[in-house]
């Protein structure tokens, strides 16, 4: 089958990436500990000097304008970016990449929700313009997600339309936390990320009842689920990632390939790979139909979203072709 072009295999599918990052500086701290932008694409990182970005990047400055070259590139309309602790609180920039960008990424707020008060940052962070607010649940345990000023915050989203993307740690540690909020707020949209934590393949997720109750929250009509670092955390396997597809494939055999979106983990992922290649093992696979793709790399996201004005990307060859 020939490849190259994506049209080829998808028919002009419009590919949208629903996980990655973007910042100008990382210079915060994490668990008593630094991280902070180095040069070449490196950073200290809890202690410990790593390639954070591909070395190219050799201010660290992990810009829109970068991001948009690696998209036209490999043909991705449009992403949308959420936030992490880990690279410290940007939605100063963020807003600057939204109003300037309107049409190629939808960018989530993020307020410091390991501080009491939090509910005022984010209801004028919504105020401001941000559509969404991303939380980091995964370092949050051991802080009720359905806390009563985080239930304040979530019908506040759900009354204003904001939507709510959310990492939990793996297994099933905070579904039931997630339970409630659902049920509390059953308007609110939500997006959980990184497919449940999908295990590395010595310890496969389809084995693992915990990862499947945390994808079945996705039963539930405003949840869906992406696959933002799928590439990491099958690292050790490598392109083309067999066990990402099989968790990908047990994840849409409990909620259906609808509710699932692609994500690549932008930009930390493709220091070991391309950013063409976060999404090419699925293109590549025989393991799903044409329209499972169109609905998994790009028409979920454009649904859930919200994005209707979707730029259509030549396919531009490599002169090594």
């Amino acid at each position: 089958m020939n490849v190259n072009s994506l049209s080829t295999v998808m028919n002009h599918c419009f590919i949208i990436d629903a996980h990655s990052h973007l910042w100008l500086k990382q210079d915060t701290c994490w668990d008593g500990k630094v991280i902070r932008s180095l040069r070449n694409g490196r950073s200290i990182f809890l202690g410990e000097e790593v390639q954070m970005i591909p070395p190219f990047i050799i201010d660290g400055r992990n810009t829109a304008e970068v991001f948009l070259s690696n998209m036209d590139y490999a043909q991705v309309s449009a992403a949308v970016v959420v936030q992490e602790f880990i690279d410290g609180i940007q939605n100063d920039y963020l807003a600057e990449v939204a109003g300037k960008y309107p049409d190629r990424f939808f960018v989530f707020g993020m307020a410091d929700y390991l501080k009491t008060g939090f509910f005022e940052q984010a209801k004028a962070l919504i105020d401001e313009g941000f559509k969404g607010l991303a939380i980091p649940g995964h370092r949050l345990l051991g802080k009720a997600l359905d806390g009563d000023e985080m239930l304040r915050m979530f019908r506040l989203m759900e009354e204003r339309g904001a939507l709510l993307s959310i990492t939990l740690a793996d297994g099933d540690r905070q579904v039931e936390e997630m339970e409630h909020v659902i049920t509390e707020c059953p308007e609110l949209k939500i997006a959980i990320g990184h497919l449940g934590m999908a295990n590395p393949p010595a310890t496969p997720c389809w084995e693992n009842d915990s990862w499947r109750r945390q994808i079945l929250l996705a039963r539930h009509e405003n949840v869906m689920i992406e696959t933002g670092g799928i590439t990491w955390l099958y690292n050790s396997e490598f392109y083309p990632f067999p066990s990402a597809v099989r968790a990908i494939r047990e994840a849409a055999s409990l909620i259906g390939m609808e509710k699932l979106m692609w994500g690549s983990d932008y930009p930390r992922t493709i220091t070991a790979i391309t950013y063409r290649m976060s999404y090419d093992f699925i293109v590549k696979s025989e393991e799903f139909s044409d329209d499972e793709k169109r609905l998994l790399l790009g028409e979920n996201a454009r649904r859930f979203y919200g994005f209707d004005r979707l730029v259509e990307l030549p396919y531009i060859k490599n002169m090594s072709e």
